[in-house]
C-alpha cells in the first residue's frame, strides 16, 4: 500500500510497505524522472516528524540550488548512509585510476577556486559521484558513462562527464595519461528543453502582505525581509552586510561579500565583483531606523535575535516557512499566510530577489540598469526576467 502525505512545498513523504520514504519533485529532475530516498524508518508519528524535517531541508536545498544529487548528505542525517560497495573490474595503475586522477586535479584546481566551490563541488559532490563508480579504470570510460546515465539524471550525468573530461585534459597536459577518453562525451547527452519556471516572483500586494505579517509576528526579522524585497540582493549578501559597507548618510550600499551559512564562512559575491547600490528614500529610512548611534563598522547590519549572524537555513525553515523538529514546531510566517489564503503559493526567501527585479522592470528601468543593481548580466535579466514581465494592459495601436 502506498499512501502519500504531502509536505508543505515540493518534497513528499510517503509510506511504502510500512516504511517512510521521501519523494523528490519531478520538476527538479531533467526528463521528469521520479527520484525517491528510502529512509528505512518505520511509518510512525515520531519517525514521520524526523523525516518531515529532512524533507524541509531538501526542499530548501532544491529551491536555493544546493541539492546534493547523491542524496548522501540527507542519508547521513537520517543515519542510513552506507559507504558504497564498489566492484572494480580490474586493478588500476595510479595513472589509469579516475579517482586518483580526480584527487590530483582537485589539488591543482584548489588555489584557483573559491573555498565554497572547492568544498561543495570538487571535494564533495563530484568526488562522491566518482567514488561511487563501479569501475574507475580509465579504459572503461564508456561503461562509466553508461553507469552515470542509469544512476543520475541526464543533466547530472552530463555535468559529471564534463568535469571528468576537464580532469583528464589536465592529466594529459601534465603527462599523466596519453589520451582523454571523455573528450566530447558530454556533448552527446541531449537535455530536454524546458520553459523557465524557476522565476516565480511575489506580486506587489503579496510583498506588502508578507512585510506586514513580519512586522506583526516576527518584528525582529521585519527589517531584514524589507531589505531583501527592496534591494533584490542575494540572501547571503544581506546576511554578510556590515555597517562599514554603508556610507554615513545611508544613501549608498557597497555589496562586496556574501555569507555561506552551511560552511560558516564569508566569501566574495557570486560574481566575484563589488557593486554599488543607490538607496531610495524607502531603503535609506529603513537603514537609519536600525542603525546604532555609533555603529561598529564590523557589526553586521541584520542579526539574529541573540545578536549573532543570521543562519540562512534556520531563517528559511523555521521563520519563513515553518517546520517541525522533534517535539518543537516552528510556525512559519509564510505558512500562516498560506493557511489564511492571503498569498497564493509557497515561495522561498530567494524569490524576494525575483520580486525586486520584476517590479523594477515593470517600473520602466532598463535591463542594463537592473542588471547593475542586482549583480547579474543583462543577458540573464533578458533571459529569465524580461520575457516574463507582461503588462496588465496593452496600449492601443
Amino acid at each position: 500500500m502506498n499512501t502519500a502525505k504531502r509536505v508543505k512545498g515540493n518534497v513528499g513523504v510517503e509510506e511504502y510497505r510500512g516504511k517512510l520514504r521521501l519523494r523528490l519533485p519531478r520538476t527538479v529532475v531533467d526528463g521528469g524522472k521520479q527520484v525517491y530516498l528510502s529512509t528505512g524508518l518505520d511509518a510512525n508519528e515520531i519517525n514521520r516528524r524526523r523525516v518531515d524535517s529532512i524533507a524541509n531541508w531538501i526542499e530548501e536545498d532544491i529551491l536555493t540550488g544546493n541539492l546534493d544529487p547523491t542524496l548522501d548528505r540527507y542519508r547521513e542525517k537520517l543515519g542510513t548512509y552506507k559507504q558504497p560497495q564498489l566492484t572494480i573490474v580490474k586493478p588500476n595503475t595510479p595513472e589509469s585510476d579516475v579517482l586518483q586522477l580526480w584527487v590530483k586535479y582537485c589539488e591543482f584546481m584548489k588555489p584557483q577556486l573559491a573555498p565554497t566551490t572547492y568544498r561543495r563541488d570538487y571535494a564533495r559532490k563530484y568526488h562522491n559521484h566518482i567514488q561511487a563508480l563501479p569501475t574507475k579504470d580509465l579504459s572503461q570510460a564508456i561503461a562509466i558513462r553508461d553507469h552515470l546515465l542509469t544512476q543520475l539524471t541526464p543533466n547530472a550525468a552530463k555535468r559529471v562527464l564534463t568535469y571528468l573530461a576537464a580532469c583528464c585534459k589536465w592529466a594529459k597536459a601534465s603527462g599523466l595519461i596519453t589520451d582523454n577518453p571523455f573528450t566530447g562525451m558530454s556533448e552527446d547527452i541531449k537535455l530536454p528543453k524546458h520553459d523557465s519556471d524557476a522565476i516565480d516572483p511575489f506580486s506587489k500586494d503579496e510583498m506588502n502582505i508578507i512585510i506586514k505579517a513580519f512586522e506583526e509576528t516576527r518584528p525582529h526579522y521585519a527589517p531584514f525581509v524589507k531589505f531583501l524585497f527592496w534591494t533584490g540582493c542575494r540572501t547571503g549578501e544581506a546576511i554578510a552586510l556590515q555597517w562599514k559597507h554603508i556610507n554615513s548618510d545611508c544613501t549608498q550600499i557597497t555589496f562586496t561579500e556574501s555569507y555561506d551559512s552551511q560552511l560558516n564562512i564569508r566569501k566574495s559575491t557570486k560574481t566575484g565583483k563589488t557593486r554599488k547600490f543607490p538607496c531610495n528614500n524607502q531603503v535609506r529610512e529603513l537603514l537609519l531606523s536600525i542603525r546604532p548611534d555609533a555603529p561598529n563598522p564590523d557589526q553586521t547590519v541584520f542579526t539574529s535575535p541573540t545578536g549573532g549572524i543570521i543562519n540562512n537555513n534556520k531563517f528559511s525553515t523555521q521563520i519563513w516557512k515553518g517546520t517541525r523538529m522533534g517535539k518543537k514546531f516552528y510556525k512559519g510566517v509564510i505558512q500562516i499566510l498560506l493557511d489564511e489564503g492571503k498569498i497564493e503559493r509557497y515561495r522561498c526567501p530567494y524569490n524576494t530577489r525575483h520580486t525586486f527585479i520584476t517590479l523594477m522592470l515593470e517600473q520602466g528601468l532598463t535591463v542594463t540598469t537592473v542588471a547593475k543593481l542586482v549583480g547579474n548580466s543583462p543577458e540573464i535579466i533578458l533571459k529569465h526576467y524580461a520575457g516574463n514581465t507582461v503588462p496588465l494592459t496593452l496600449p492601443e495601436i
